[in-house]
């Protein structure tokens, strides 16, 4: 980050069509091959979304002191409009998003086997994280 190296608060992991690949933060991730339960997953969001994903950027947090800073999905080959899916599995873990000026903040908390949508002009106006949670 900034021409330093940090550690990653999280484990990623990259699974898309062949050729997609995906740069952030200085990292550029080359796709894994879609597994037979992210195929299934992909599928069943499909179904309820009516959206087609040809990606997946899975973290891992591994318990409440891994994270996600603030930030927008908002990197150039996501488009200009992203439709960004967002599944979690596991313990709840809250999701926050907040006005660009930071002057409207929302929280909601993500259930094991919540699905988050988020598109349109989102990652133009609003940041997202996943903050630390101690208990």
């Amino acid at each position: 980050m900034y021409g330093k190296e940090v550690y990653l608060p999280r484990f990623s992991a990259w699974y898309a069509d062949s050729n997609k690949t995906y740069t952030y933060s200085g990292l550029t991730l080359q796709p894994k091959q879609w597994n037979k339960g992210l195929l299934y997953i992909k599928e069943a969001i499909a179904k309820v979304s009516g959206v087609t994903f040809n990606s997946v950027l899975m973290n891992w947090y591994r318990d409440g002191e891994d994270y996600q800073n603030w930030h927008a999905d908002d990197e150039k080959e996501l488009g200009v409009n992203p439709v960004i899916g967002s599944v979690n599995f596991g313990e709840e873990r809250d999701f926050m998003l907040r006005l660009n000026d930071k002057s409207t903040k929302i929280t909601r908390p993500l259930k094991h086997g919540t699905f988050l949508l988020m598109s349109g002009e989102l990652q133009h106006y609003w940041q997202h994280s996943l903050p630390k949670r101690k208990k």
